[in-house]
């Protein structure tokens, strides 16, 4: 059991390092010569997605799993998070400096989660001097569903009725994005998906949308496995090690897809409270 209410001082201090600094040549030469080195040789990744009400986190070692956590419960993120990467960390026997990649669902999603999982990723990344990589929060949770065949499509809810969604395929064993993440109204959604065939609706938001799917594509099927419903950090750090790191760690944001009012809301409130949670990470 992970203690939320542990203090600052305690939870954070394992991360406390000197930062260095680097030129953009100096950055960009290193992250060249990571990766010439590392051919042949595992990556070692801390994956960490807050972008909706469930938070994971996973520790692997190339394709294999070390650790996991994850809890679906609605809680805050920003007091649940680093707890829970502390813990994680320390239970597979491992340092914060022995990761050689972060990675981070970078969005669409919750607009203060996504802020929590990438400024935090972020912070880890520029302080520990580890490659960052962020996925899509869409398709790390299309990529659950390993067995599909057609086209994937996953869904949040993005209020009055608009989505954040996307389609998915299985192209030669390679998870491929036939049409781009997108911020939509889910009947106009509908109505763009109705010329394909097979296709698989996935997210714990689905169940919201059912008899508006069910009306406008009868013949479409909906997910009713639990364990693809939510994101799985197993499966975002996968995505992570094929993918390429950012260059520019420094301008890596999330993916909102949309202007949303909360943004400004958010930030006249909690300015204060980002930049203390960044200098105690």
């Amino acid at each position: 059991m992970i203690k939320v209410g542990a203090s600052a001082t305690s939870v954070f201090a394992p991360f406390i390092l000197m930062p260095r600094f680097f030129t953009n040549e100096q950055k960009y030469a290193t992250i060249n010569q990571l990766h010439d080195e590392r051919k042949g040789f595992f990556v070692r990744i801390l994956a960490i997605d807050t972008s909706n009400q469930t938070l994971t986190v996973a520790v692997c070692e190339e394709k294999k799993i070390i650790g996991q956590y994850t809890i679906t419960v609605k809680r805050n993120h920003s007091l649940t998070l680093m707890p829970a990467i502390t813990q994680l960390v320390k239970d597979v026997g491992l340092t914060p400096n022995d990761f050689d990649r972060i990675v981070v669902a970078q969005g669409p999603g919750s607009y203060t989660g996504l802020r929590i999982g990438v400024t935090t990723a972020k912070t880890l990344a520029y302080t520990l001097k580890k490659e960052l990589v962020g996925v899509s929060s869409l398709k790390a949770l299309a990529a659950n569903c390993v067995e599909v065949k057609g086209l994937i499509i996953p869904v949040f809810d993005a209020r009055r009725n608009n989505v954040y969604t996307g389609a998915y395929e299985y192209v030669e064993g390679v998870l491929t994005a036939v049409i781009a993440d997108r911020h939509i109204a889910m009947e106009e959604w509908l109505e763009q998906l109705k010329e394909f065939d097979h296709l698989y609706f996935v997210g714990e938001d689905v169940e919201k949308f059912r008899l508006q799917i069910e009306s406008i594509i009868p013949n479409a099927e909906i997910c009713d496995i639990s364990q693809w419903q939510i994101p799985n950090g197993a499966t975002l750090a996968e995505l992570g090690r094929l993918a390429q790191p950012e260059v520019d760690i420094h301008h890596f944001l999330p993916n909102y897809l949309k202007r949303v009012e909360a943004e400004e809301n958010w930030l006249k409130d909690h300015t204060s409270e980002v930049e203390n949670y960044v200098e105690k990470i």
